[in-house]
């Protein structure tokens, strides 16, 4: 069994219960859904939108290699109504967005898959969430807790609690 950390994200569509369906998908295809982070809004990151994010971090056990779950959220963001624009260079706006922020104290390489994910220290939005749910794990490369890494972040982008219907 290893534990998972995965970011999700919507900026379209209904996220709280976008959000609440991707937690069911993982539950049933993925492994256990163990704790959820509260609900954060931010502001786009990397390109202009007029919605902001609902972020998260879900923490998962699995019994999942971690490229055969990545290839599992990848559906389940299918699943959700993603559509991926591959002719559209950078960030666009999207029903769900889940990205696997670590696997266990792994460091992984390959052609599909970085581990931890590579941009996770420079990004507020996936910090906050992380922090509440694994402030001490420590990054596999960086070497930093989870504290260390949201203390020194660059980025100043806005990223607020905000409070989610409780059907959630």
């Amino acid at each position: 069994m290893e534990t998972a950390y995965v970011l999700f994200g919507s900026n379209m569509g209904d996220k709280a219960q976008i959000f609440a369906q991707a937690c069911h998908y993982i539950n049933i295809r993925c492994g256990r859904v163990v704790k959820i982070s509260a609900a954060y809004e931010s502001e786009p990151w990397g390109f202009e939108a007029d919605e902001w994010f609902l972020n998260r971090v879900i923490v998962v056990e699995t019994t999942l290699p971690p490229e055969t779950l990545l290839q599992e959220l990848l559906a389940i963001e299918k699943d959700l109504g993603r559509v991926r624009h591959p002719e559209i260079e950078g960030y666009t706006s999207r029903t769900a967005d889940l990205d696997l922020l670590y696997y266990g104290d792994r460091v992984i390489h390959s052609a599909t898959l970085t581990v931890p994910h590579p941009r996770l220290h420079l990004r507020r939005f996936a910090l906050v969430p992380l922090f509440e749910v694994a402030s001490d794990f420590v990054h596999p490369v960086l070497q930093m807790t989870q504290t260390e890494l949201l203390q020194q972040c660059p980025d100043d982008a806005v990223v607020r609690e905000i409070t989610m219907d409780k059907t959630e």
